[in-house]
């Protein structure tokens, strides 16, 4: 076995996998402490219902996403220790700051949030919330900054003596260009999971309400309607919303972005369009097949003519290097060597981006419809296809990161053409002296392990999602957060034969 092979496959895994979790908590966590500051400044009990419901799914994904993230940062050290030796000095900052700021940060106040409701004065209780928004966002940014130093290198200077980097401004490193580009594009990517996974199960929960009530009668009927009106509609609507912001948001930074790496790594760009030769004038690939990883098998079947070089910037008829014209000049600066990326994964997954993505799009569009004018969809199609539509942006998530670092291939630390000239590393120089099969046992156990963390996660939020807002939820308790002492609120002795801890928070 190949230690180098296999361990990119567990490094890919891996990563593909905890990042499914993390756009989720990202995008909910702020959509969370919205719902809660509504409640707090309006009273309505739909929202604390509906802060309650969210904010256990919230919680649902944060703990399985931190047990598959811890095996991120283990894997640099034992699968990559040649590439945590290069890059540590850098590297390890951000890393660093990540864990004893935005980590530490948001795991506290998410342990005062939940612990929090009946013992923290409501304003207070509040504020945990948002802290938690603050610091998982803070927690992307350190690590987006992280990611952005392999994909362009700065803040650094060149240690002859040890011959590998070190760092040399910490605020180069974070504010680096590439960082100011992903992070927001990462960001709004994020929201769109988060709005599409609330307005998703919005959608199914006012459909099923709709249906229910329609077979029931008297009181029964007028609740199941009335939560459909005053606690699904609108929180829908505010998912809706969010989608729609984040998925303009999602495209301008794309587009910005990549106006970026067809500066700073046109190898990448010119994969993702299978472009062989320069060009001047160069069209955007629709549809082409044969792309695997040689130009000789690639053939465009469908294309819109000068699109691509507008797209780099905005000129027509600019001149866009092509893959063969790369390499070789990849060889005159570095030496013999194969410095294509994959162009059959780049090719898809940069169009398995955006044509999930338009999932998403649909959604909203489709909502926005049958919600307009306080309209309440009762159709079971449309519920069905809202559900089926929650995976559709993790999976745009996904196939964007796996464009990310599958184009930078076969660099780990990808050239500055504008700089630190000796700062490169590829995933040969970078890969631990393992064996192969040693990797392969390694990759094995984390492979089902992560299958049955997967399965516990699907389970848990399709079981709470299903059950929805719970009797204890109808109101916070007496004397609590949710109490400023004018008796409102639910009394504790009406929730002892409550099972409050089917989910204890």
């Amino acid at each position: 076995m190949d230690a180098l092979d296999v361990s990119r496959w567990q490094f890919g895994i891996t990563t593909v996998y905890h990042f499914i979790l993390v756009p989720l908590t990202i995008g909910l966590a702020p959509m969370v402490a919205v719902m809660q500051t509504v409640w707090v400044v309006t009273g309505r009990e739909q929202w604390y219902r509906a802060t309650k419901f969210f904010g256990k799914l919230l919680l649902i994904n944060f703990a399985l996403g931190v047990a598959t993230g811890i095996v991120q940062e283990f894997q640099f050290g034992m699968n990559w220790s040649e590439y945590s030796r290069f890059v540590g000095d850098v590297f390890g900052g951000p890393l660093a700051l990540e864990g004893l700021v935005a980590f530490f940060m948001e795991s506290t106040f998410l342990g005062l949030w939940i612990f929090g409701w009946d013992r923290l004065p409501k304003k207070i209780h509040l504020l945990t919330i948002w802290m938690v928004a603050i610091g998982v966002n803070a927690s992307a940014w350190f690590i987006v900054a992280a990611n952005s130093w392999m994909q362009h290198p700065v803040g650094a200077q060149w240690n002859e003596e040890k011959q590998r980097p070190e760092l040399k401004s910490l605020w180069d490193v974070m504010t680096n260009s590439t960082t100011l580009a992903a992070f927001p594009h990462t960001i709004a990517g994020a929201f769109l999971t988060a709005g599409t996974f609330v307005a998703g199960i919005g959608c199914w929960w006012m459909v099923r309400n709709m249906r229910q009530a329609k077979r029931s009668e008297g009181a029964e009927a007028d609740r199941l309607e009335a939560d459909a009106r005053t606690l699904y509609r609108p929180v829908t609507r505010l998912a809706l919303w969010v989608m729609i912001v984040s998925g303009v948001a999602l495209a301008i930074t794309g587009d910005a972005q990549a106006k970026l790496m067809f500066e700073q790594q046109p190898m990448k760009m010119a994969s993702a369009e299978s472009l062989c030769e320069t060009e001047s004038g160069a069209s955007f690939s629709i549809l082409a097949i044969g792309t695997q990883n040689n130009c000789e098998s690639v053939t465009h079947l469908i294309e819109v003519p000068k699109a691509l070089s507008f797209l780099a910037d905005y000129d027509f008829n600019s001149t866009l290097q092509g893959v063969e014209d790369l390499q070789a000049q990849h060889e005159a600066n570095f030496g013999p060597g194969n410095y294509k990326p994959n162009l059959f994964v780049t090719y898809w997954a940069f169009r398995a981006m955006i044509g999930w993505a338009l999932g998403s799009a649909a959604l909203a569009l489709l909502a926005l419809w049958f919600t307009r004018g306080g309209r309440i969809p009762g159709s079971k199609r449309f519920g069905t296809f809202a559900i089926w539509m929650i995976p559709a942006p993790f999976l745009a998530n996904s196939s964007g990161w796996i464009f990310t670092e599958m184009g930078r291939q076969p660099w780990m630390v990808a050239p500055n053409p504008t700089g630190l000239s000796q700062v490169h590393l590829t995933v040969q120089e970078g890969v631990s002296r393992h064996s192969g099969y040693l990797v392969l046992t390694s990759l094995i156990i984390f492979t089902l392990l992560y299958g049955v963390l997967g399965l516990i996660w699907f389970t848990l939020l399709r079981k709470y999602t299903r059950e929805g807002p719970q009797p204890s939820d109808s109101g916070p308790p007496v004397g609590g957060s949710g109490d400023d002492g004018d008796g409102s609120g639910r009394d504790d002795d009406d929730a002892d034969d409550v099972k409050q801890l089917s989910f204890a928070y």
